[in-house]
């Protein structure tokens, strides 16, 4: 490959792996899409998505690697989390033969950090760490060819990101290197991500690329319908009339006047427009009422989100909070309202949970007696939700889960350290744990092996975290996806969301991969490549490509959509 130093070497009938001198022998297996990227990458600084599982870590230690042998100095590798940074300097310390991998993170003392980056190779960090040794010149990046930016769609607005990568252009002509899988649905953000990382160029492919889909696994993706018990619906539709109250009261005292039908959005943007008021000094009265309603009709929406999507424990949980935080004048409004006081009095007596749970655990169990040794991941949005899903899936037989959630704290709810969270991948790689209940910790970028079936116990309206929860199957076999929807719920609307941003988002890719064609550097599958204008040409081009795009048709995934009948 044209400017990177690779030799590919045969190692029995069917495996041929990259040979290079800074990477550890049948350590990397060669795919032609991945050697094609990384040559392009040594050229320029470049952004790369790739479908997650496609291997944009490898085409990175492949750029790291070419790197170092032609450059020395040391690379710079950022990611956004801890777990992250651990995950790639393990990975690495196992495939590069360059030195010595640090890792920073703020838990190590700017000490240590100052003598490991005058001794290692390779620094994965998090980079609000690195911004801030730069800060305290701790460090430099006089000696850096190459900074790499896991998950780099986050380079926007005042993320770390946008600081380290403005030091890195004003010491030279250095590289970066930008890794997705999901750089959004709109032009405009992958634009400024380009800008703000100093990239001049783009390698994008899609599962449908001649080159990629080799590669790709089939994804059966299950839309699982759900009904709400009339008990649920007589709880929601009191919760609902209260909302409705503080949405007049808001009106009357001059708010939401532009929303006949206001959402969480518009509820939001309402407390910000109050907020504004109080900070500016405009303080009176009817705005610190405004502030009281607009704090109470919030949790009234988010009660009426849990008792639709989620459950009666998550609901009882969140109220039970509520009254443990000493309480805010919302917090006892919240309690004190006649209909909300008779909703929650009806889900104390309940003896049923959501109907979702049930759902959730057959789909689980099903899976389990059709392939004994499964791996699955159930996903969740909120911490008491996989609280309850972990606890009920231990009753039935041959499961074994684990929840995994993040680092934080909160009263009641102990947050898992880094050491945890890596000790129940390790477990669920070995079989000991064989479900792990999940919120969005994991969806972004943690080595988690190829499972069989992934468990959305409800849509999420982000089609980057869509992706990237789907993603966890499909990698090195065909996989599932289990999608539970409650119906006329914001369930529905969140799922036709994320559905209708997702399809946008792989026509932009394909857009933008035309319009800059005629400007800046494109790979395109294949090894193939367009380009036409100066570097210093190119980060102008991205900025002005969105004046110049055309529509183009929207292709459909290659999954099959099922449902199964209501039970």
């Amino acid at each position: 490959m044209a400017g990177l130093a690779l030799i590919f070497s045969a190692r029995g009938p069917n495996l041929v792996y990259v040979e290079h001198p800074l990477l550890r022998r049948q350590a990397i297996e060669e795919r032609a899409y991945q050697v094609n990227i990384a040559a392009t990458c040594l050229e320029r600084s470049t952004l790369v998505v790739l479908p997650t599982g496609m291997g944009k870590t490898v085409i990175a230690a492949l750029v790291v690697a070419e790197t170092l042998k032609r450059k020395g100095g040391r690379v710079l590798f950022l990611a956004p989390t801890k777990p992250l940074v651990e995950q790639h300097a393990a990975y690495l310390r196992d495939v590069l033969l360059a030195g010595e991998v640090a890792s920073f993170t703020g838990e190590k003392p700017p000490e240590d950090r100052e003598y490991e980056w005058r001794t290692s190779k390779v620094v994965c960090s998090t980079p609000q760490v690195i911004e801030n040794d730069l800060r305290y010149e701790r460090i430099s990046l006089e000696d850096v060819p190459l900074i790499v930016f896991d998950e780099a769609h986050r380079a926007v607005g005042d993320y770390a990101y946008v600081d380290v990568a403005r030091a890195f252009r004003e010491r030279g002509d250095g590289l970066a290197l930008g890794i997705t899988a999901s750089p959004g649905s709109q032009v405009e953000k992958i634009l400024e991500v380009c800008g703000n990382l100093g990239i001049t160029g783009v390698e994008i492919r899609t599962e449908y690329d001649p080159d990629v889909t080799p590669y790709v696994h089939g994804t059966e993706v299950e839309r699982i319908p759900v009904e709400v018990t009339e008990e649920t619906t007589r709880m929601r539709d009191l919760f609902r009339a209260a909302l409705d109250e503080q949405i007049a009261s808001l009106r009357n005292l001059g708010y939401l006047q532009d929303a006949p039908r206001p959402s969480t959005k518009d509820i939001l943007a309402a407390g910000r427009q109050i907020r504004a008021e109080l900070d500016s000094g405009r303080k009176s009265g009817p705005t610190f009422r405004a502030a009281t309603v607009q704090a109470l009709a919030m949790k009234i929406n988010h009660a009426i989100e849990l008792v639709e999507t989620q459950g009666l424990e998550t609901l009882k949980n969140y109220v039970g909070r509520m009254k443990g935080e000493g309480g805010s004048r919302a917090d006892r409004a919240f309690r004190a309202h006649t209909k909300i006081a008779e909703a929650l009095a009806m889900a104390a007596s309940a003896d049923k949970e959501h109907p979702k749970v049930r759902r959730a655990l057959w789909a689980v169990r099903e899976q389990f007696i059709k392939k004994a040794d499964s791996r699955v991941i159930l996903f969740t949005h909120y911490r008491d939700m996989a609280t309850v899903m972990e606890r009920e899936l231990a009753k039935l037989p041959g499961i074994r889960p684990a929840r995994f959630v993040g680092q934080a704290s909160r009263a009641g709810d102990e947050g898992l350290t880094q050491k945890e969270q890596g000790d129940i991948l390790d477990k669920f790689r070995a079989g000991e744990v064989n479900v792990i209940v999940a919120t969005s910790v994991a969806e972004e970028g943690l080595d988690i092996p190829q499972v069989d079936l992934v468990v959305f116990y409800e849509p999420v309206p982000s089609e980057i975290r869509t992706i990237q929860r789907r993603g966890r199957t499909g990698r090195r076999y065909e996989g599932r996806v289990a999608v539970l929807v409650t119906k006329d719920t914001r369930d529905e609307a969140y799922m036709y969301s994320a559905r209708r941003k997702e399809r946008k988002m792989h026509a932009e890719l394909d857009r933008l991969r035309r319009e800059l064609k005629q400007k800046i550097f494109v790979g395109l599958p294949g090894g193939e490549t367009f380009v036409t204008a100066k570097p210093e040409e190119r980060i102008a081009s991205l900025r002005g490509a969105e004046a110049r795009r055309d529509k183009v048709p929207v292709k459909p995934r290659p999954t099959v959509q099922s449902e199964l009948p209501d039970s």
